[in-house]
């Protein structure tokens, strides 16, 4: 059985127009206007004096959704949302996920996307409704025993948007969906064996090459630090993925981006027991593995004029007879040794060999995506991710990167006196400080010594890769996020030209 989403079969229409004839046909019609418009902004809509009701005598606050009914025969819903003018993008996708919650309970099968205002405002409206109205449509993995299988054929109205690339937002769409998904798999589905059969057959589809390091390789490789976190799972199916995506006129060069994703699939904490609550999500650990994933599988999609790898970390962190325990020194793939200080900063000793193993390939640029400390979370809670780099002339490009995708992260400081809290007394460097302080920044310290010193670096702590109720356009507990934002980073920020 594939660990992969079912395809959703859906359709995107572009029209000049909503006429009343069409919204007749329709489930749904969302419009997305400013926060101080006028009745008349309404006037091209069907049945536009029940939409100027919406507005009503007291002005709406921005943010805010109104929902009625319009009286055709389908009983079509009208959904009313109120957008800043100046608004980010954060806000208008934000808005855009309450405004498709409103939806009815039963499946939508038609719908209609309308933005009107400025050209760019409407722009922007029209993406972040077709971007939540996408994400809404795809479900996440649903184990009850009357669950469909597939989910009806969706078709969306895009009224206007001319100037809106329907393709790159749902290519993004889908891509931040398998990431979610995968995510979102139970341990017992999501394994090791699983995953790597569900990372090939990915490959296949989309061109890629695909090579994967089992334990005797890694262990040939000198890759000791990943090594020691798999040595707990009672069966040896850990593994490092190994992906490549060239374009069609540059097969068989070298990369000029790497993109590294830490997939724990199950984190217990190792002989450092987690207590109940701290594991009971550690199912979705590997959420930087499927970002990675997704984000090489939707270059691919779009034909990305560079080459790219991806490496994933595949392994869990159980408790055994062979398990590492604290105080146990190991060697890493690039020969820096490690003092083991508590087995629960897994995900750092899995990169840290992974980091070193891309790195020989040279790439431009490396990126890595992990859920990695619970102190970045407490530093900005899961509506932010944390964000790094050994390269300060990018700060400014990964920082708005996160501003135009809608997923915002914030930058901490790199600086090298940190690393005298990792100074030990028998290795190279301690895995972690004993009091945790700071726990985001001297992890980010440790692996950079698993990264080249001339080697352009960004990593990515995925504080915000789960939050209840959702984040942005996304409905769901698990946000996918990175994958919008490294497409941005990459497309529109042009970072392999920087570094």
């Amino acid at each position: 059985m594939s660990v992969l989403p079912p395809p959703q079969a859906l359709e995107v229409t572009r029209r000049a127009r909503l006429s009343e004839r069409l919204a007749a046909t329709l489930d749904a019609i969302l419009v997305m206007v400013p926060e101080d418009a006028e009745a008349s902004l309404l006037a091209a809509l069907p049945e536009s004096a029940r939409w100027r009701t919406l507005i009503g005598r007291a002005r709406p606050s921005a943010g805010s959704v109104r929902v009625s009914a319009l009286a055709n025969a389908r009983q079509t819903r009208a959904v009313l949302g109120f957008v800043k003018r100046d608004a980010s993008v954060f806000e208008s996708l934000a808005l855009a996920g309450r405004m498709v919650k409103e939806l009815p309970a039963r499946e939508i099968a038609t719908l209609a996307l309308v933005a009107p205002g400025p050209r760019e405002a409407a722009r922007r409206g029209l993406e972040a409704l077709l971007s939540a109205a996408l994400a809404q449509a795809r479900a996440l993995p649903s184990f009850r025993a009357h669950t469909p299988r597939r989910r009806p054929r969706l078709r969306i109205e895009l009224i206007g948007g001319a100037d809106l690339d329907v393709a790159r937002t749902e290519v993004t769409s889908r891509a931040n969906h398998l990431a979610r998904w995968l995510t979102a798999l139970p341990p017992n589905e999501l394994d090791a064996r699983s995953y790597r059969r569900g990372i090939a057959q990915l490959a296949r589809a989309h061109g890629l090459r695909m090579r994967w390091l089992d334990e005797r390789a890694l262990r040939r490789l000198g890759a000791n630090a990943f090594l020691a976190v798999s040595a707990g799972s009672a069966e040896r199916t850990a593994g490092i993925a190994h992906l490549k995506y060239r374009p069609p006129r540059g097969r068989g060069r070298a990369p000029q981006l790497a993109l590294i994703g830490k997939g724990i699939l199950f984190d217990t904490g190792g002989t450092n027991l987690k207590p109940h609550r701290a594991m009971l999500e550690m199912h979705t650990d590997m959420a930087g593995s499927a970002v990675a994933l997704a984000a090489l599988v939707a270059l691919a999609e779009l034909k990305a004029p560079f080459g790219a790898d991806a490496w994933l970390a595949i392994a869990e962190n159980r408790i055994g007879p062979r398990a590492y325990v604290p105080q146990d020194v190991v060697r890493a793939a690039n020969g820096v040794t490690i003092q083991v200080i508590h087995t629960d900063a897994e995900g750092r000793m899995v990169l840290a060999d992974t980091l070193a193993l891309a790195a020989r390939t040279r790439p431009r640029l490396m990126i890595d995506f992990a859920t990695l400390t619970g102190a970045c979370v407490y530093a900005l809670t899961e509506r932010m991710s944390g964000v790094f780099t050994n390269q300060p002339q990018l700060t400014a490009s990964l920082l708005a990167a996160g501003r135009t995708s809608g997923e915002r992260v914030w930058s901490f400081p790199f600086d090298a006196d940190y690393d005298s809290d990792l100074e030990s007394k028998v290795a190279d460097i301690m895995q972690c400080a004993p009091d945790g302080k700071g726990d985001h920044i001297l992890a980010t310290r440790f692996l950079s010594r698993f990264v080249p010193e001339r080697q352009p670096w960004v990593h990515l702590d995925l504080s915000a890769a789960m939050r209840p109720g959702g984040l942005g356009h996304i409905n769901t507990d698990v946000t996918g996020f990175g994958v919008r934002y490294v497409l941005e980073l990459l497309l529109e920020h042009g970072v392999l030209t920087k570094t």
